[in-house]
């Protein structure tokens, strides 16, 4: 298992992914011990790919996943629309990023992207939406070598596909197997009555993991316990990223060193010693850590 932590590409106001400067963020995320960095893009026609993933090969990082999230809470784009010239534009942005996701050998969350069920629109209408637009996204997936994720989403940010056994019912009428499940423990906590339990049902189809805690904070800054999480990932046999979509509260810097010193506690790897977030510091962010990595709170 490794570690990433999730930042925008694009301008954003989605908390959970801002930062100042993705080109200064990227390097001082692998001096703190990340193994990658996620990448929310809202439209890849407006990201200059290549410096990015330059910056991501000089830094010796990963880019595990492409989040896709912006394009439906700044441009309202999802796969249930009530217009279909909406629907239509959201198979097309996923399309682009199928292609930003080739580049970066990631996934592709299918989060928020895939929509409400509309007011006054029965489940099964929106249902079938979502499996004839990801259909469409998950064959031409498939061509590119492209592996999606789509990830329950609470009750307070979606009416549905809030939990695990949601989206694998989900994916069983798909059928398609380039297309697999993302638990967030952040939602899970909302959802989930047993989380440990929820990713053994996923199992196989455990292809990424979010971890923010109670709060959407740092691990470590809410009321969580990460190791059972860690622990029954383990014992899958899971081997992709364990990445953080957090708030960067009290800043992007300050919220990866309370990330990396608590979950480094439960995922170890070989590595250089950590310096400190000062001497990582980009120019101009104007943060300052208020504590040493994982020291705020227990999370075993």
């Amino acid at each position: 298992m490794k570690l990433a932590y999730a930042i925008s590409a694009s301008p954003t106001q989605f908390q959970a992914v801002a930062s100042t400067d993705v080109y200064e963020t990227i390097p001082a995320l692998a001096g703190l011990g990340f193994d990658g960095v996620e990448l929310a893009i809202r439209d890849p026609a407006q990201v200059d790919l290549e410096p990015l993933a330059a910056a991501a090969e000089r830094a010796g990082v990963a880019v595990p996943a492409i989040g896709t999230g912006q394009a439906y809470i700044e441009e309202g784009l999802g796969l249930t629309a009530p217009e279909e010239h909406v629907r239509v534009r959201a198979v097309a942005r996923l399309l682009g990023q199928v292609s930003a996701a080739r580049r970066f050998g990631a996934l592709l969350i299918v989060g928020l992207i895939h929509g409400p069920i509309p007011a006054g629109t029965d489940r099964s209408v929106a249902e079938e939406r979502v499996v004839q637009g990801l259909g469409t996204v998950a064959r031409a997936a498939r061509t590119a070598g492209v592996r999606l994720v789509v990830e329950p989403i609470n009750r307070y940010e979606s009416n549905w596909l809030n939990t695990v056994d949601e989206v694998l019912d989900l994916l069983n009428r798909l059928g398609e197997d380039n297309v697999g499940v993302l638990p967030d423990t952040f939602h899970m906590n909302i959802e989930e009555a047993d989380l440990p339990a929820a990713l053994r049902r996923g199992g196989p189809r455990v292809w990424h993991v979010h971890m923010a805690d109670s709060n959407r904070r740092a691990p470590g800054w809410g009321h969580l316990a990460f190791a059972p999480v860690v622990q029954t990932l383990r014992e899958m046999g899971y081997g992709g990223f364990a990445s953080a979509e957090i708030l960067q509260t009290p800043g992007v810097l300050d919220a990866a060193w309370q990330t990396i010193g608590a979950l480094r506690r439960l995922v170890p790897r070989a590595a250089p010693e950590v310096r400190s977030v000062e001497a990582l510091r980009a120019p101009g962010n104007g943060q300052t850590p208020r504590s040493g990595p994982g020291d705020s709170r227990e999370v075993t």
